[in-house]
């Protein structure tokens, strides 16, 4: 922790897709830090790294990548925003990517979060401080509680209950972190294609009667400086586009990109948004 008498740590950012990496940014700066993002070659979004100092590098460029974080005198790393992630063969990594891989080790080749985590401790290997970004944005971690003006009903309640049994035996096994659940059915479980794809598969699966719902959550054991489960506007629009009633966020443990909006367009759409403790 930085005593009072030490200038803010710098803050670099590995900037995957969608609008977190600048909010992490700014956070920081309204923090007194100074910031430097990288920003991952098809998945970060140049134009909202662009009031940043930053730059652009392919995913398995890791010489690069560290020379840089180096140079700018990065202290603390946050890992933040969706990277789909690519084929090994597809990954054409540089001399440093491939010695780095090697310390990764057989975690390459299981699910995402036990790479995630062996990459945050090959990190930590290299001098950096990895941190969550919840602990760079901690206005946007999602509270406990409802959100909006529309609550789930019984059987919406019941299907939250369902849905957290499956999202938790998923995680457990490093698959995914969420699912959609109707009427006790699992309509479609989170794995590779990410939630967006997911509920637009469901859509097409759902039965007659009461709208499904959509469970997300922490992976149990989950290293939670990576990929902590994240809904935003679109995340509702999708939602209700799949003909959904409502989102059960993990309180605590899921990152709103946007709650003002995101609350706005729930209640539009009449979707309702509550964070659950899946402990209780």
């Amino acid at each position: 922790m930085t005593s009072p008498t030490e200038p803010p740590r710098t803050l670099g950012i590995l900037a995957g897709g969608g609008p977190l990496p600048a909010q992490v940014a700014r956070a920081g700066m309204a923090a007194g830090r100074r910031v430097f993002l990288i920003g991952l070659e098809g998945f970060a979004n140049p134009d909202l790294l662009a009031p940043f100092p930053h730059e652009m590098a392919r995913l398995a460029a890791a010489g690069s990548i560290l020379a840089a974080l180096r140079r700018e005198g990065v202290q603390d790393l946050v890992l933040v925003g969706p990277v789909r992630r690519p084929s090994m063969f597809d990954l054409r990594p540089d001399a440093e990517g491939v010695r780095l891989m090697g310390r990764v080790g057989r975690a390459a080749f299981g699910g995402d979060d036990g790479l995630l985590a062996a990459v945050v401790r090959v990190l930590g290997e290299e001098g950096f401080r990895v941190i969550g970004a919840h602990e760079v944005l901690t206005q946007a971690v999602g509270p406990r509680g409802l959100l909006t003006r529309t609550a789930p009903d019984a059987q919406a309640q019941s299907d939250i209950e369902r849905g957290v049994a499956v999202a938790q035996a998923l995680g457990r096994v490093d698959v995914g972190q969420g699912c959609v659940v109707q009427m006790g059915i699992v309509l479609a479980a989170e794995a590779i294609e990410g939630t967006d794809a997911m509920l637009a598969r469901s859509k097409a699966l759902a039965r007659p009667g009461p709208g499904g719902v959509l469970v997300k959550l922490v992976k149990p054991g989950q290293d939670r400086r990576a990929d902590l489960p994240t809904i935003g506007p679109g995340t509702v629009a999708a939602c209700a586009a799949a003909g959904l009633r409502g989102i059960a966020f993990e309180a605590g443990g899921t990152l709103l990109t946007d709650r003002d909006a995101m609350v706005a367009a729930a209640d539009a759409a009449g979707v309702f948004l509550v964070g659950i403790d899946p402990k209780v």
